[in-house]
């Protein structure tokens, strides 16, 4: 896109009027009667420019379209010829310049090369009509050379004004699309910052349901167990208030476990946390077993603590839910996944389609959800009256400095 007119607005007002001061000044000067009509129209010619420029101004503020730009510099060149004509002085032969100027800011560059060629040649007719043997005075072949010097200056004035106005249109667009990316990324942002607090929302939620919400269970029974037992077998109601105390005491630590990953990482053993776990659930009417191999200390303590909360919803609903009696628990820890397997001997599901994702309740859902997150899975067989098999498996992912005991 070509330079407007405005680029470089200063420069055709201020050769109209060192034309209009020459001419007028050539005019006092020289000696003989001033031909008033002459020099009125001299004048009137200047006006008329000075008026086209305000006008195309004002009318075209970014520039005129490639038309009308050239019947506007037609119309200028009509005028610079009047003027030069009715200008005695010479002075108004500068003029010219100004046409491949506005023509190479207007135009393009062709059109301003071909301009002030044609300005060049007019001047070189004139001359030969004219004036004979033109070309051995040297006033003449002066003012051929000034011409062709001040075309050169204004083709180089104008394709500098071009580049510059068309470097400035290059930066708008940068700091226009800076400003569309700037927008985009405040958007991302926002949408991030949706997204990661819908995320810890759920993970807070699954944290809740998984360790408090397996305490508070353990609690009831212990406590509803306590109550049976009171009169019948003080012994075993001690025990079962006892056992109700370490659930409490668990929750308090785990809440303060879970506040405290939220400041910094901490140490977390699977097979530790494991073993407090089945030492406390087991009594004389529900039997617990532990069996572990392989190294946990290849495996992020995120995927340890999925299999621990994984642990805790199936313990809580083989012992509430099932009734299970017996609940055997394998951790197995191998070069490329960690598996953790649950087994009881309750009543398992009532059919097999309730042992699918959408037919359990919220705890199995928080525990795949917890477990997909990982890249698991965790595959549940509950067959009715004959138990339940609980499958998690996850795999091996860079573990963190300390993240393991």
């Amino acid at each position: 896109m070509a330079a407007p007119p405005t680029a470089v607005p200063w420069i055709a007002p201020v050769l109209y009027g060192v034309v209009l001061a020459g001419g007028t000044y050539h005019t006092a000067v020289s000696p003989g009667p001033v031909d008033a009509g002459r020099t009125a129209g001299f004048v009137a010619g200047l006006v008329l420019l000075l008026a086209l420029e305000a006008v195309e101004r004002r009318r075209w503020p970014s520039g005129a379209p490639a038309r009308t730009a050239g019947t506007l510099l037609a119309f200028r060149l009509v005028l610079f010829a009047v003027v030069a004509v009715l200008d005695g002085s010479g002075v108004s032969r500068a003029l010219f310049v100004l046409v491949p100027f506005t023509a190479r800011l207007a135009l393009g560059r062709r059109a301003g090369l071909v301009s002030g060629a044609g300005c060049v040649a007019l001047l070189i007719v004139g001359y030969a009509v004219g004036v004979p043997r033109w070309w051995m005075r040297a006033e003449y072949v002066s003012d051929l050379l000034m011409l062709g010097l001040g075309l050169a200056l204004a083709l180089s004035m104008a394709s500098v004004a071009v580049r510059e106005q068309q470097g400035r249109e290059r930066l708008e667009g940068v700091l226009a699309e800076l400003a569309g990316s700037h927008e985009r990324l405040s958007r991302y942002a926002l949408r991030v910052a949706e997204l990661s607090t819908a995320d810890e929302r759920n993970r807070v939620a699954r944290e809740i349901h998984d360790s408090l919400g397996h305490h508070l269970t353990a609690i009831a029974v212990q406590l509803e167990k306590a109550e049976v037992f009171r009169t019948r077998d003080p012994q075993a109601s001690a025990k079962a208030v006892a056992d109700a105390r370490w659930s409490a005491g668990r929750a308090l630590t785990e809440v303060r476990q879970s506040v405290g990953a939220l400041r910094e990482a901490r140490p977390f053993s699977l097979n530790r946390a494991l073993a407090d776990l089945v030492r406390h659930l087991g009594d004389d009417r529900l039997t617990v077993t532990l069996r572990t191999t392989g190294d946990e200390a290849g495996f992020d303590a995120g995927s340890l603590t999925a299999l621990y909360r994984s642990a805790q919803e199936a313990f809580t609903n083989a012992w509430r839910h099932g009734r299970a009696t017996r609940i055997d628990v394998t951790a197995a820890y191998g070069e490329s996944t960690a598996r953790l397997t649950v087994t009881d001997n309750g009543r398992g599901f009532p059919t097999a389609e309730d042992a699918q994702p959408d037919r359990t309740g919220s705890g199995i859902r928080g525990m795949r959800e917890r477990v997909e997150l990982l890249g698991g899975r965790v595959d549940i067989d509950g067959r009715p009256d004959r138990g339940a098999v609980v499958t998690v498996t996850v795999p091996r992912r860079p573990s963190a400095p300390g993240s393991t005991g």
